[in-house]
């Protein structure tokens, strides 16, 4: 019979695994990303370089599984907007956490982090692409198409076009800081979307 007190393999590996991608999420808000290299990030979580690159190739990669650990536990991959059957109040709640999140700054600092990943990194922007931006932006126009079925959204609106719309003025004034990321921020924006692509 195998000791009980041995630990269990898989179960030590995930807690290898959360201990890395907690060391790198407190070290991207303590120092930023440029200070950041995998030793520093083994050195904080308690394990060898060895350990974080058979999970990760690079540290573009483990931050971007930080930030994804982190969303999946508020509103990542998988999750379906709410459909109260008024497509107005379910936006702006969904559109009021976004900006409420993009404001806070534990997410504020990993997100600003992986985007400047993002920009110089073709293979990280495909990742975030796929495992990310794409299943999310599926749950958002499925309840687009809720909304034209019931005769809310114009039945011939280009969807991908209404999400741009919707989120670009948010992400553009949270990458340049210019101006707060409200809850009335995001009504209006709300209202602005749905006056242009309405039936």
């Amino acid at each position: 019979m195998p000791d009980a007190r041995t630990p269990e393999p898989s179960r030590r590996s995930e807690r290898s695994r959360h201990a890395i991608l907690e060391a790198t999420r407190a070290l991207v808000s303590e120092v930023g990303y440029g200070k950041i290299a995998i030793e520093t990030i083994a050195a904080r979580a308690g394990v060898g370089k060895q350990t974080i690159y058979r999970w990760w190739p690079s540290k573009g990669a483990v931050i971007f599984d930080a930030f994804l650990a982190l969303s999946e536990g508020a509103s990542g991959p998988g999750v379906a907007l709410p459909d109260t059957g008024d497509i107005e109040a379910d936006l702006k709640t969904v559109l009021r956490a976004t900006a409420a999140e993009f404001a806070d700054p534990e997410f504020e600092k990993p997100i600003r982090a992986l985007t400047g990943e993002i920009v110089n990194d073709p293979d990280l922007a495909a990742q975030y692409r796929e495992r990310l931006a794409k299943p999310v932006d599926e749950a958002k126009k499925e309840r687009l198409r809720s909304a034209q079925r019931a005769g809310q959204l114009a039945a011939d609106v280009d969807l991908d076009l209404v999400l741009e719309v919707l989120y670009a003025p948010l992400f553009q004034r949270w990458l340049h800081r210019s101006g707060p990321l409200t809850a009335q921020y995001a009504d209006s924006l709300v209202d602005a979307t749905l006056r242009a692509f309405g039936p």
